[in-house]
Formats: structure tokens, sequence, C-alpha cells
């Protein structure tokens, strides 16, 4: 039997048409390039205390957050409400967050309102609606809790934005790629605390190591009846409040 030299370039064009695409390798990827040299994930496991009565709604953290990672005016990493409640009507609370809570908030016009602020920040789920719902796996968790963004796979697609419910996600105007708050993962990987608990005059919040059992963050759930937000999302959030509200949504 012979083939002509047309034909087997025929059937050779076929046979590439139906073969299976091979799945190119991702490349290998750091739980960021952020972290410092020499720090070990595997032994940590990050959260963040907050504690309702200590905050006074002053804006530092919003501030030292915008400074510290560079965020673009009209965006948040972190921001604050300041509810007020008026009698018994727990479900239909007053709640603004006048440009985030950046320069703090005027005074109340309804002063027979309870009034408190609650500091709100990415919640670091570990089971996060955000990391599910990433097509390419560029939102992943960490190691040691903490859930990423690697800005190199990201595309834009605003899945994960859609899918957190605390409302902790945006596109960066200039990057055009998801960003939120890290917990300043270049920072704790070094040793320090977050720009938002360095920047808090009063301890309303406190970074917390719940891997290291001299952290104070045990002693803090132990003594105080703590919530997350939106419990019954179930997504195993490691922002613990003490003193929540119950008109908090």
């Amino acid at each position: 039997m012979t083939i002509s030299r047309r034909d087997l370039l025929s059937q050779s064009g076929k046979l590439l048409i139906l073969a299976p695409v091979a799945a190119v390798p991702a490349p290998p990827r750091r739980a960021s390039e952020d972290a410092a040299a020499g720090y070990d994930p595997s032994r940590h496991r990050w959260a963040m205390a907050i504690d309702i009565d200590k905050c006074i709604g002053c804006g530092n953290c919003v501030r030292a957050c915008e400074q510290e990672n560079d965020v673009p005016a009209g965006f948040f990493r972190t921001w604050i409400e300041r509810y007020q409640v008026s009698g018994a009507d727990q479900e239909h609370p007053k709640v603004e967050s006048p440009d985030g809570g950046r320069n703090g908030f005027p005074p109340s016009s309804n002063s027979n309102a309870k009034e408190f602020y609650v500091p709100k920040i990415c919640n670091q789920c570990s089971e996060s609606p955000c990391v599910q719902v990433c097509p390419v796996g560029a939102t992943f968790d960490s190691p040691d809790g903490v859930v990423l963004v690697d800005q190199s796979y990201c595309l834009g697609c605003r899945y994960c934005v859609h899918a957190c419910p605390y409302g902790c996600r945006y596109i960066h105007p200039g990057r055009h790629t998801v960003d939120k708050c890290t917990f300043c993962y270049h920072r704790i990987t070094r040793g320090l605390t977050t720009a938002c608990c360095e920047a808090c005059p009063t301890g309303a919040r406190a970074l917390a190591d719940l891997k290291d059992p001299r952290d104070p963050i045990h002693e803090f759930l132990r003594v105080n009846k703590v919530h997350v937000l939106k419990p019954h999302m179930a997504t195993r959030a490691k922002v613990f409040y003490a003193s929540l509200d119950g008109a908090v949504r």
C-alpha cells in the first residue's frame, strides 16, 4: 500500500486536530513573594481579634492601611461602619461609613440611639467562597491561614468579588486585577503586626497567631462572648469580634 506525500500531510493535520491538548503545568508558586526569607508558614495560623467596645471610629486604621498598601482612592482593604440602634428595633439599624470611616464620623444626630463602631476587614476564611470560585487558582489559601491573591494569575473576572459575603474585595483600577486585605503579609512574616493594628490608639484590633499557645488570642476567646460576621455562611472566618451587637450584619 502506498500513500502520497499530499495524503500523508492531510492525515497528519487531522490527527493534530483530534489529539487532546496536553495540560501545561502551572509555574511553581510560593505562598507569597512578600514572605520573609526563612519564614515557616507551617508554624503559624493567623487571625485577628477585634473588641467593639474599644473602637472609637477614629479612622487611623483605614489611613494606615491605605498608606502601607498603596490602596487607591475610593477603595478599601479595611473600613469602619457606625451603627445606630434606636430602642428595641434591632432589625433596622442606621449604618453609615463615610469614605470608609477614614476621616472619622460626624456627630450623631440621634442622641437617644445606641451607637458603636464596627471595623471591617477580610475575614481570612478557612472555607473561603472566593477561593472556591476562582477559575485559575489566583486566589488561594496560604499554609498559615491567610487568603492571598497571585496577581500574575488573576484574570480580573470578578467571580471572587461577587462570591465574598463580606464585601472585602475590589478590582484595582490600575492593575485591573483583584485586591483585598492580606493581613499585611509582607509585615507579619517579618515579625511585625499589621498596619491597622499598629495604628489603632485604643488596641481595638490585635493580630493573633492561633498556633502560638502564648498568644493573648486564647484568653480573648475564653473570657469574651465572641462572634464572627455572618456565621450562617459557614466560612469559618478567623476575625473574631467581642461585644458584637446582634444588629450587625
